[in-house]
């Protein structure tokens, strides 16, 4: 018996997820065409949109960061990381400042790939400079990684690609950190993604507050 699916199923399957098709109860940041809803922190031209991405087109752009902020909330999205990349997801930050200390960065990075050798803080999901992530969950480079970030409180959980790397409660790290690390005290801020060095993207963002 021929078991295959229907060409039309495997359409779906391989086709990502619109903006507006956000899970129930979440909320799509991004409406797949454009930057409405954002504004980047120095170069907006190093910015884009197309095909339901958002992307960096290389270093200088610093951030591209939410015009709204948000305090508690579960964000999902999906990125993708060249060889070599290196990128950062921002969380309750200021609009001004550097969001790695100001606010919060998630890292981002080819952690098998990158040329230096890194800092346990510096691979991917790690809270930088601050909290190193328990493992390392990526898929290969030019796939789709899924990220789940949950901001609840004091806690702070990163999920990739079904592995939990951090479940933090940001009060373990105060004292050591808080001094260059202010953003460990905030309760709300933007939503970002850095531009550091080569193209990353970012599709399907969605956010449900808690």
């Amino acid at each position: 018996m021929n078991r295959s699916l229907p060409v039309f199923v495997l359409i779906l399957l391989a086709t990502p997820l619109l903006a507006g098709d956000a899970p129930k109860g979440f909320q799509s940041l991004f409406n797949g065409k454009d930057l409405d809803g954002w504004k980047s922190t120095v170069k907006t031209k190093v910015w884009g949109a197309e095909k339901g991405v958002i992307y960096c087109e290389g270093g200088g752009g610093s951030y591209l960061m939410t015009e709204k902020q948000y305090g508690d909330y579960e964000l999902r999205l999906e990125y993708k990381m060249p060889k070599g990349g290196n990128s950062g997801v921002a969380i309750r930050s200021p609009f001004q400042g550097d969001p790695a200390y100001a606010g919060m960065e998630l890292q981002l990075i080819d952690d098998e790939g990158w040329p230096d050798k890194l800092q346990k803080w510096q691979n991917t999901g790690g809270i930088y400079n601050v909290v190193p992530p328990k493992t390392l969950k990526n898929r290969p480079i030019g796939e789709w990684n899924q990220m789940t970030v949950i901001a609840k409180g004091r806690q702070i959980t990163v999920i990739n690609n079904g592995e939990t790397l951090v479940d933090a409660n940001l009060d373990d790290y105060v004292k050591e950190h808080a001094k260059r690390h202010p953003g460990l005290l905030r309760k709300d801020g933007h939503i970002g993604f850095q531009s550091y060095n080569k193209r990353v993207e970012f599709r399907n963002i969605f956010l449900k507050p808690l």
